[in-house]
């Protein structure tokens, strides 16, 4: 098949992106959490999910040392199909604390239509206090009914059919 030259010019930065977009290290979920939470409640939600197959980008393991953390960062939520922010006491802190990375991530994940709050340790009702467009969002609860390892498991349910 042959292109005209105008043909050549319209497609050429098309295909780039394509190309480009087949190299990235694409995730299905960007993990949110207060830097309090990384080695206990957001590091036990990154395993259960990834040992369910899900692709978590979470910054304990995708930010290298010397590198950039915002960056970093950008680059994740770039790379990531759907958010998930783990809403515990710590981020609710956080995010009343102006600058906070917490609150950079949250403000790109809240323009997205794939945002699935967390709560855990506290309440929609206490995280509508801080983030009422977060609070706003339909997401799960951690309870002693209701555990990380079924969050966990009704949200590898939601990839796996968004990767269809």
């Amino acid at each position: 098949m042959a292109y005209t030259p105008v043909e050549v010019q319209t497609l050429t930065p098309i295909r780039e992106a394509v190309e480009k977009q087949a190299f990235l290290d694409l995730r299905d979920v960007f993990l949110c959490h207060a830097w309090n939470d990384r080695q206990g409640s957001a590091k036990e939600l990154h395993d259960l999910l990834e040992s369910r197959g899900v692709r978590v980008w979470f910054s304990e393991k995708d930010v290298a040392l010397g590198t950039s953390l915002l960056r970093e960062i950008d680059r994740g939520l770039a790379k990531s199909r759907i958010g998930i922010v783990l809403v515990t006491p710590a981020l609710l802190n956080r995010l009343d604390a102006e600058g906070a990375i917490s609150d950079k991530e949250l403000s790109v994940l809240l323009s997205r239509d794939q945002l699935v709050p967390i709560a855990h340790g506290t309440t929609f009702e206490a995280l509508r206090n801080v983030s009422p467009m977060l609070a706003s969002r339909s997401g799960l609860t951690v309870t002693a009914t209701n555990t990380m390892a079924d969050v966990a498991a009704k949200l590898a349910e939601v990839v796996t059919v968004l990767a269809q």
